[in-house]
Formats: C-alpha cells, sequence, structure tokens
C-alpha cells in the first residue's frame, strides 16, 4: 500500500476508520442542517444567532479543558468514547425529533448545541489520542493526517446530501439520520483487536496532575507559538459557517442546496489539504507558515469574488491551505510531546482551536450583519496573515532566521535544529 495510506495496512485502524467515515457525514449532516435551520427556519437570516449557537457549541472546549484533558490521559480511551459516542447519537435524536414535530424553537438549538458541546468536549481528546493507540509511533503523523482526510470527505459529502434533504424532507430527518451514524463508530469500537492496541503509560493521577498540561506547554516555547498560531486562525479564520451562510444567502441569494454545495466544494480542498499531509514523513513549522500565509490569501480572495462559482473555486484553496495548517499542526504537537502528557496537551490544542469560537463566531456574525458578509471575510483573511508573522517571530528568535537576496534570488535560512529550551527531557526531537 502507498506511503500515503500506510496506515490502512492495520487491521484496528482500517475498522476505527470505516465507522469513523460513516459517523462524520452524519455529523456534518446535522452542522448544514442545525445552521440553515437557525438562519432561515428560526430568525430571518441572523448570522448572529448562528454565531451564537457555534459559540455554545464550542466554548465548552475551554471551560472544561482542566477535566476532558484529564479523562483522555487517565481513563481507557475505548469505554470513553463508547458512552461520548451515544450520547452524542441520543442529542441528535431528541433534536430530530423536535425539528420534525414541528415545535422547536431557537431556544431548544442553544441547549442542544450546549450538550452537544459538553460531550464533545470529553470525545474530542479521547478520539484524537486514540489513533496512537492504533498505530505505531512511525505512522502516527498518518494516521493523524488520514483522520483529517476522513474528516473532511465527510464534510465534502455531507453538506452536499443534508442540502437536498433539506429541500426534499426538511432538516428534522437529518438531526435523525445523523443519529443513526453513530452507531457505525459503536459498532467499529466493537470490532477492534484489544489485544492490538498500542495503550502506554496512562498519567499518574497526582495532586495537581489537572493543571499539568498546562505547565507543560508553558515550558515549551514551540508548544506556545504553534497553539497561538491555531487560536489565531481558529478564533476568527475557521467561521466558515457563517461565511458561507451568509455569502449564500445575502451576497448570491441561493437556497439550502447550493449553500450545502459551496460547503462541500470547500471541503473538497479539505481533503486535499490533508490527502497531501498525509504523504509527508513528518510536519515542519515551514509548512505551518505556507499554510497560514496563503489561508489568508484565499479568504481575501474569496471575500472579493464576484460569483457564485468563481466564489466557491476559491474555497478549494482556502480549504486546502486550511486543512494543511490543522492537521499539520495537530501532527506536530502529538509528536513533539511525551505520550503520557498526549491527551491533557491535545485537550489544550482543540480548546485552543474550537474554544475561540466564543469569541470569534459572535465577532464575525456581528460584521457580516452590520457590514456585510464581505468584510467578515476579510476578518478571517487578516487572522492567517497575524498566524503567519508568530510563526516568523518563533523563528527569528529561536532558529535564527535569515532573509536576504543573492544571485539575484530571495534566500531563507535559519536552524532546522530544534533549541534545547524547546524540547522537555521527556519529549522527542523535532525539525523546525
Amino acid at each position: 500500500m502507498s506511503g500515503m495510506f500506510r496506515s490502512l495496512r492495520n487491521y484496528n485502524y482500517r475498522v476505527w476508520a470505516s465507522g469513523a467515515i460513516v459517523s462524520n457525514v452524519g455529523t456534518w449532516m446535522q452542522r448544514t442542517a442545525q445552521d440553515w435551520l437557525v438562519l432561515t427556519e428560526l430568525t430571518r437570516h441572523n448570522a448572529t444567532a448562528v454565531g451564537v449557537v457555534m459559540a455554545l457549541q464550542f466554548g465548552p472546549q475551554v471551560l472544561l479543558l482542566p477535566l476532558t484533558g484529564f479523562a483522555a490521559d487517565h481513563f481507557d480511551r475505548r469505554k470513553l468514547l463508547f458512552v461520548t459516542q451515544a450520547t452524542m447519537g441520543v442529542l441528535a435524536l431528541g433534536l430530530g425529533v423536535l425539528t420534525i414535530a414541528g415545535v422547536v424553537q431557537l431556544w431548544h438549538v442553544y441547549v442542544f448545541a450546549l450538550l452537544l458541546g459538553c460531550v464533545a468536549a470529553f470525545d474530542a481528546p479521547a478520539r484524537q489520542t486514540f489513533v496512537a493507540e492504533l498505530v505505531d509511533e512511525a505512522d502516527l503523523s498518518n494516521a493523524v493526517a488520514l483522520n483529517s482526510t476522513s474528516f473532511n470527505a465527510g464534510r465534502m459529502i455531507g453538506p452536499a446530501i443534508a442540502g437536498v434533504l433539506i429541500a426534499a424532507v426538511g432538516t428534522g430527518w437529518v438531526f435523525l439520520i445523523n443519529a443513526v451514524s453513530f452507531a457505525a463508530v459503536i459498532a467499529s469500537l466493537c470490532l477492534l483487536r484489544r489485544e492490538a492496541l498500542h495503550s502506554g503509560p496512562r498519567g499518574l493521577h497526582t495532586r495537581g496532575s489537572l493543571l499539568e498540561g498546562f505547565r507543560y506547554v508553558w515550558q515549551r516555547p514551540d508548544l506556545k507559538a504553534l497553539l497561538f498560531m491555531l487560536f489565531l486562525i481558529g478564533t476568527f479564520g475557521l467561521n466558515f459557517p457563517i461565511f458561507i451562510s451568509a455569502m449564500s444567502v445575502s451576497v448570491f441569494h441561493a437556497g439550502a442546496d447550493q449553500y450545502g454545495l459551496l460547503s462541500s466544494i470547500m471541503a473538497l480542498g479539505s481533503v486535499a489539504g490533508a490527502l497531501l499531509a498525509a504523504r509527508r514523513a513528518q510536519p515542519s513549522m515551514a509548512v505551518l507558515l505556507a499554510g497560514a500565509g496563503v489561508f489568508g490569501i484565499g479568504v481575501a480572495l474569496a471575500a472579493v469574488m464576484p460569483g457564485f462559482l468563481s466564489f466557491g473555486v476559491v474555497l478549494i484553496l482556502v480549504g486546502a491551505c486550511a486543512q494543511t495548517f490543522t492537521t499539520s499542526t495537530n501532527s506536530l504537537v502529538q509528536l513533539s510531546t511525551t505520550p503520557a502528557m498526549r491527551g491533557r496537551v491535545i485537550a489544550i490544542l482543540l480548546a485552543v482551536a474550537l474554544g475561540g469560537t466564543p469569541i470569534g463566531a459572535p465577532l464575525v456574525g456581528w460584521v457580516a450583519d452590520t457590514f456585510g458578509p464581505r468584510w467578515a471575510l476579510g476578518v478571517g483573511a487578516a487572522s492567517g496573515f497575524a498566524a503567519m508573522l508568530v510563526g516568523l517571530r518563533y523563528l527569528v528568535k529561536y532558529h535564527g532566521l535569515r532573509v536576504g537576496f543573492g544571485g539575484g534570488r530571495l534566500r531563507v535560512d535559519f536552524d532546522r535544529r530544534m533549541p534545547a529550551q524547546d524540547v522537555s527531557a521527556e519529549a522527542p526531537r523535532q525539525q523546525a
């Protein structure tokens, strides 16, 4: 099997990936239907309300951070995933029943978004670090990238299916289909060969261990730079439910099927970005800088595109760059973190990536409502350029980055070795 898909040689990873792709499609179907329900059925094209839903759904990533990382490092991740996946299925079922019955109100969506966010806060770090139990360390970066490919394949397929179903039978049935899709993940967890899992050492339950992840990250300049870059893009740049829905309704005057199509078009670029990340043996800071910078350029271009088709074409570039950045960040953090701390550090990463949404989503939604969707995209573009500047500062300070001209060409030189102060005594070494 080719290097791009080498993790699929592993039986446990194949089983897990098979269940995950089904659930990912259902999850993106629900997200699309939920945004459309709020934007067009429960409000009069109120992008701020969509931002509030996103804030409630992703806010628990921050509020519950010490507990979620602790759970991922100290409990059996397989059993924890049984509980979280089943609970999310029940929540999707409840929202679907209310919607089909015709009694759903905006506050219902707010409550379900908050409950789903609380459960997902425990699910996400356990699911991300569970990959390390399925494959060897040498295949971890590839497995992380293939997980992102699966997630974005669902993002590509799910919205398109949701758009068709919303137009044909209504949003409620989309929620019910997502509820059923969680059975695929639960089945895959049952079919895993438990004796082949790479469980590794669990974190020690000691006084102060809930906050140990913060201390660990604080002593690592490389992790602080990565997480700050991710905060900027995750908070202000990855608000595409708002960007795409607002552009679809307010600028292009499109229907649900066209909105779903735009989401799928962007996901096509995300799949391409994830597959490119899977080809790389190791991620690097240089890749993150390129991803952040081109992301900013792509979102700026999207903001000025005159028509539906040209906007969709630029979304492919935006999706590829966004996924290159986020997947490489995830891989780089996992590979440079000691296994016993991985759950807590990944919980911090996810909280930074998604927990900034309560800040960014309402703000971006307000900009879209007040100044127009194109200005909201401008905020997203600025986040990419700001993240690139953070990465450049890190390389200048810790890797001696120098930029100059020689032989009529622009030359960029920096020390690719990791400075000693970047790495704790127990963490593996990485390249910049």
